[in-house]
């Protein structure tokens, strides 16, 4: 394949840009009474208003013509039809298929998987709906009041995100997550628990990851100490979410409480199969079906939008024009609303990982900048620490301001006082203000005249910062899960114009071969020849300070 470096549209942008980079969207606003109109689409009960981009017609003829020499709707059928666009590990990538509404069958290697997908949904429903109305006993004969779900990546971030979202929907079991291998997380999370009324969720698809089977294997421990040792506990208290069934069994997990997937659903798009029942136990089956529902929406408009009609692609175009053409190396998403504070850590994994590559999926090495950092936190509180940097930095940061115009919680002013912050943040990033604006303000604030001169290039904003506001009515499981969607068809969209397989993580895989390496290291109480020298320095820090906590316990 030839990189997309080298096609016409690109070129195209490469002038368009030299043009653009010296307009300012505060004249282009005043030049164009219907901006706002012209650059904002709704679709699956998001609105997108991208008006406040350094953008013009021309600019998104551009990207949208960017997006044809990519073959942007053949990789969308392709994607869609079940094909292995997962090159390296020979998968198709059918998440879509997990929430699938429609009575038309989506077939992969040529079955059609949404009898598999009812099926499981099916048991997770059953399996759910027993233990909250307190039908599944613990070994103590006791109902289940806490749910502790045991995952990482996909497996964590995925249902942690969507639990905390929807917490004004929860009416079963306190729901809580351990991911990092660090003892901390599991030990203060099963604290105040009581194990005859906590069930854990091991999720993993191979049942051989290591963070999570140490956990869960600590998790088993802790149980069967404070409930007399007997491993029939085990089958009471721990179900798993796995493709292993034998592996199940060993740990002492009935299998027939065992939820699969498959091989086509990647750990960073799972949280729509059984790896979502933390979720189900929380909210209950309607909800999760919501949750579905407004991601298939979601799909289908994806699918068949025109490409200036289409929010994953607009969006995604957009960060390619400031990746590619304006250096940006990292995009902020900021929520304003505490029930999303995990959006930005779910989306992090779901762009970093499927699009923080420097090959393409023909194995080129690539000659532009793929994907950016991403990064954010909800609402007010990063008004308060790095927003300094978004307004008058040196790098250019472009923006996704998300924000319900309700809230769940309605409490005296709150609410138009955060809707407020959010419309002005965009506003001043976009407007900026001059050395006269600033001036003048210092002015009206009682300082004089002389002062105010001196200290205006202070106060000045520099403006012309990009962002995108997507507004919904509230945040329901519906408007989640079109939320959750747009961003990872945007994901997809971006690494088919950088011409990667956004569906495999390479770069993961290094790490977890060299912890195993350095773990032999400590069993034979010395680094291998093989490390650097600092790496060995280190291992033999390590082992020196273990060994001397040892005498010491002595």
């Amino acid at each position: 394949m030839n990189l997309i470096k080298e096609s016409p549209a690109w070129n195209a942008l490469v002038g368009h840009h030299q043009h653009m980079r010296n307009l300012h969207m505060r004249d282009l606003f005043g030049q164009d009474a219907e901006r706002a109109d012209k650059f904002t689409l709704g679709a699956c009960g998001i609105t997108l208003d991208y008006s406040k981009n350094r953008i013009t017609d021309g600019t998104m003829e551009l990207l949208y013509a960017l997006a044809r020499d990519a073959d942007l709707a053949g990789w969308i059928g392709r994607l869609f039809d079940g094909e292995h666009i997962n090159i390296t590990e020979d998968r198709a990538v059918f998440h879509m298929a997990l929430r699938h509404q429609g009575e038309t069958p989506m077939r992969v290697d040529g079955q059609d998987v949404m009898p598999l997908v009812r099926g499981v949904l099916d048991r997770v429903a059953a399996f759910s709906q027993a233990v909250r109305e307190g039908r599944w006993r613990g070994y103590t004969g006791k109902a289940i009041t806490d749910v502790v779900n045991i995952g990482i990546g996909g497996s964590n971030l995925g249902p942690l995100m969507v639990c905390n979202a929807l917490k004004p929907y929860h009416d079963g079991p306190a729901v809580h997550f351990v991911s990092n291998v660090d003892a901390t997380h599991l030990a203060e999370t099963v604290r105040e628990l009581d194990p005859e009324t906590t069930l854990f969720v091991v999720a993993s698809k191979t049942f051989t990851t290591q963070e999570t089977l140490t956990n869960a294997t600590s998790a088993r421990r802790w149980l069967l100490e404070r409930l007399g040792g007997d491993p029939a506990a085990v089958a009471k208290h721990f179900v798993a979410v796995s493709t292993a069934p034998d592996k199940v069994g060993e740990f002492g997990i009935d299998t027939a409480n065992m939820f699969e997937f498959w091989d086509w659903v990647g750990g960073r798009y799972s949280l729509w199969s059984a790896i979502g029942l933390p979720i189900v136990l929380a909210i209950g089956m309607d909800g999760f079906q919501r949750l579905l529902r407004g991601a298939w929406e979601m799909d289908t408009h994806f699918q068949q939008a025109p490409l200036a009609q289409n929010l994953p692609v607009t969006i995604a175009l957009l960060g390619v024009w400031y990746v590619n053409f304006f250096a940006a190396e990292s995009t902020a998403v900021l929520p304003y609303d505490q029930y999303l504070q995990y959006l930005p850590d779910y989306l992090q994994q779901a762009d970093m990982e499927s699009n923080g590559k420097g090959m393409t999926r023909d194995g080129i090495h690539v000659t532009y900048d793929t994907g950016p950092v991403v990064w954010g936190s909800p609402g007010t509180d990063g008004q308060h620490a790095y927003y300094q940097l978004l307004h008058q930095g040196t790098r250019l940061v472009p923006c996704d301001f998300i924000l319900p115009l309700r809230s769940h919680n309605p409490m005296a002013d709150h609410h138009p006082k955060l809707v407020a912050n959010c419309l002005a943040q965009s506003e001043a990033l976009m407007r900026g203000r001059n050395e006269d604006e600033a001036r003048d303000m210092l002015v009206r604030s009682g300082m004089d005249e002389a002062m105010a001169r001196a200290l205006a290039p202070q106060s000045v904003f520099e403006g012309n910062r990009p962002s995108n506001t997507l507004l919904v009515n509230q945040v329901t499981p519906e408007t989640l899960g079109s939320l959750i969607a747009l961003y990872e068809h945007k994901i997809f969209v971006q690494g088919v114009i950088w011409g990667l397989n956004s569906f495999d993580q390479p770069g993961v895989e290094l790490g977890k071969r060299l912890a195993s390496d350095i773990l032999g290291d400590f069993e034979r109480k010395m680094p291998s020849p093989e490390h650097d020298s600092s790496t060995a320095q280190l291992i033999r820090r390590y082992l020196e300070h273990q060994f001397l906590t040892h005498l010491d316990q002595d």
